[in-house]
């Protein structure tokens, strides 16, 4: 049977949310999935998915290299050799899927489907079209549907990552996640506001891990200070996954683990900073308290550095805030003594 090729080209968060609509293409036989090196761990994760493949797009990458015909050959010849019949590009509303589409059509794809407003020519054999203001999962999964797919029996749609990442129990210590690290500076809340949150949910018994990347040590280290868990660059995205589906809550921005935290079915306290859209970005399907001014001048601006003197949308959430945010989701401190591998000051 011949492959179905999905494409999701930009980051971990933007390949978890296009989870259902590859899920409703895998209801009808086996899929790829080509995405850029910012998503591929996160296609990794997947359900539905065959195989990865990944290509940096100098149209889609938010750190583009020069547009390079030796490396635009290289895609088009690999995938020429893989045979794919059909392919369905995922976008976001501000990117455009025809790029993709030539490359496909480059590569002998026969039959193409995407999203777009721009007249495609010969591109696309469905140019879907629909009211953008949707959730990011939704859109997408709107554009399988119209390719003819449709989510499995059984299948609610929501986000999801490889069963096995999220079986195993609930911890008997429950604790509360701060991710304090985003890919972009303007939606960062104050690191100062993250330890201080921390010391708060510390002082009233709640258990605290700190989480990061390997860049973010520093920032993790000092979040946690001395009461707080800090795992900064010591997970890696499966241990993440599993790490926040046993979590009780997550604190984090808009970045990738709010989508994650979401596919693993985990409440999220979302720093939100509303230089995208929350109808289209906000955790999706999970109970969510959103935090931050949705008003605040710098929103639908996309921009990557707060355009606004004292990034007010953020600044002006307190710590006692989240705290209460916390509460409201349901989260209780459990007992004062932590399993061995989550110990304040341990570092597993």
């Amino acid at each position: 049977m011949s492959r179905t090729l999905a494409v999701r080209l930009d980051s971990l968060g933007d390949v978890l949310v296009t989870g259902p609509a590859v899920r409703a293409l895998a209801a009808g036989g086996p899929v790829d999935l080509l995405c850029g090196p910012q998503g591929r761990a996160a296609g990794a994760l997947l359900p539905g998915v065959q195989d990865v493949l990944c290509w940096r797009a100098p149209w889609i990458d938010p750190a583009p290299d020069p547009v390079d015909r030796h490396h635009v050959r290289a895609i088009v010849d690999r995938l020429a050799e893989r045979g794919y019949r059909r392919a369905v590009v995922f976008t976001s509303f501000h990117q455009s899927a025809l790029p993709t589409a030539l490359l496909l059509r480059m590569a002998g794809v026969g039959w193409v489907g995407a999203i777009s407003e721009d007249y495609p020519g010969s591109l696309l054999d469905v140019r879907h079209r629909l009211d953008d203001d949707l959730p990011e999962a939704e859109r997408a999964l709107s554009l399988a549907r119209a390719c003819g797919a449709e989510l499995p029996p059984g299948d609610d749609g929501r986000l999801a990552v490889h069963p096995e990442l999220v079986s195993a129990p609930r911890p008997v210590t429950p604790y509360v996640v701060l991710h304090p690290g985003t890919s972009v500076p303007a939606r960062a809340w104050p690191a100062e506001h993250y330890r201080e949150t921390c010391r708060l949910l510390t002082s009233q018994g709640h258990l605290v891990v700190v989480t990061g990347a390997p860049d973010e040590r520093e920032l993790t280290a000092y979040v946690a200070g001395d009461d707080g868990i800090d795992r900064g660059g010591r997970t890696d995205l499966r241990s993440l996954a599993t790490l926040l589906a046993g979590a009780s809550s997550v604190v984090v921005g808009n970045t990738g683990p709010a989508h994650l935290a979401a596919a693993v079915g985990t409440p999220v306290v979302s720093l939100f900073a509303p230089t995208v859209p929350a109808v289209r970005w906000a955790p999706y399907r999970v109970p969510t308290v959103l935090l931050g001014d949705q008003q605040a001048p710098c929103r639908g601006s996309r921009a990557t550095q707060c355009p606004v003197p004292g990034h007010p949308c953020l600044t002006s959430v307190q710590p006692r805030d989240v705290v209460s945010a916390v509460l409201e989701l349901g989260v209780r401190p459990g007992p004062r003594s932590a399993p061995p591998h989550l110990t304040p000051g341990r570092t597993p």
